[in-house]
């Protein structure tokens, strides 16, 4: 009888934490243990979801996070970086679950081996229907799902509000900003969903499809001319110090296009956009500065 308990209490606790659900990641199909206690997500777009369903992490990665998720992330202990986490730090927290997408992707292997690990990364093509894949995954791991078809419910309904806003009101051009140095982004690229999804038309069609985006210079701008200048700047975005977006355009040849002279170059959020790409809130963060920024235009 003693062996039996002894087994038994073995047993037991697998028994009760036995199920999983199976969830779309990245990597395609995998089976999570449903509920997860303690969380590590290395990943700001998973950090922004998670939020907005109300999960709680036990991790996160060393760097300085969006304004909007400062509040969200206070306290939260430090596993490593975006791109390099702390293999010994996250041994000793024994996590029962580990998120990882966009730069930590390539460590999921190695943390696999660590504690069950899905890959949540979300890349530029399809972006809002991989949204709504990570919002259901989540909710269905958390036991969320009511939260999540509300996030979705209400994603729909921005991105036909700002479709509506954008329409014919003229061509666009995204432009990201590094120092003294700017890249274009068109359609096919990281940002490319705000052409292929939201409807924004594209003032040059056809640019190299890059993870960083195709290397311009201020005349390839003025040549373009957009209507519309979207710009995010990438050192603002990570905190580095140096010349400001704003500073990088404030020349003669981007005043002279119609986005200059007709004040329509919109500075996007750009930790949104460039840290936490893909989640929920900053999604809806950046589609509400276009709608307010195009509904104020004229046809």
């Amino acid at each position: 009888m003693k062996a039996f308990l002894c087994a038994l209490a073995l047993t037991l606790p697998t028994t009760l934490h036995a199920q999983n659900v199976s969830i779309d990641s990245a990597a395609g199909p995998a089976e999570v243990a449903v509920a997860p206690a303690k969380v590590v997500a290395l990943d700001f777009a998973a950090l922004d979801t998670l939020d907005a369903l109300g999960v709680a992490v036990a991790g996160r990665p060393d760097f300085t996070p969006p304004a909007y998720l400062a509040d969200a992330v206070t306290g939260i202990p430090t596993v490593g970086t975006l791109f390099e986490p702390d293999f010994e730090a996250l041994a000793v927290m024994a996590p029962d679950l580990i998120v990882a997408g966009g730069r930590s992707q390539t460590q999921v292997p190695a943390l696999s081996k660590l504690a069950p690990t899905i890959d949540m990364t979300i890349s530029g093509e399809d972006l809002v229907n991989q949204i709504k894949s990570r919002i259901d995954a989540y909710g269905t791991i958390f036991e969320k799902t009511e939260q999540a078809a509300q996030l979705k419910t209400r994603l729909d309904a921005a991105m036909s509000e700002t479709a509506a806003a954008v329409s014919d009101k003229g061509d666009a051009l995204i432009l990201l900003t590094h120092g003294g140095k700017i890249s274009a982004y068109g359609a096919n690229s990281r940002f490319g969903w705000l052409h292929g999804e939201v409807g924004l038309t594209e003032a040059v069609p056809n640019l190299e499809a890059g993870n960083h985006g195709e290397a311009v210079s201020f005349e390839f701008v003025a040549d373009a001319d957009p209507d519309w200048l979207l710009v995010i700047d990438r050192g603002a975005a990570v905190g580095q110090e140096g010349e400001a977006a704003a500073a990088t355009l404030d020349n003669p040849l981007i005043a002279a296009t119609k986005a200059g002279q007709n004040g329509q170059i919109i500075y996007l959020d750009a930790a949104a956009m460039y840290l936490a790409g893909g989640g929920i809130q900053s999604i809806m963060l950046t589609l509400e500065q276009l709608k307010t920024a195009f509904a104020g235009a004229n046809s």
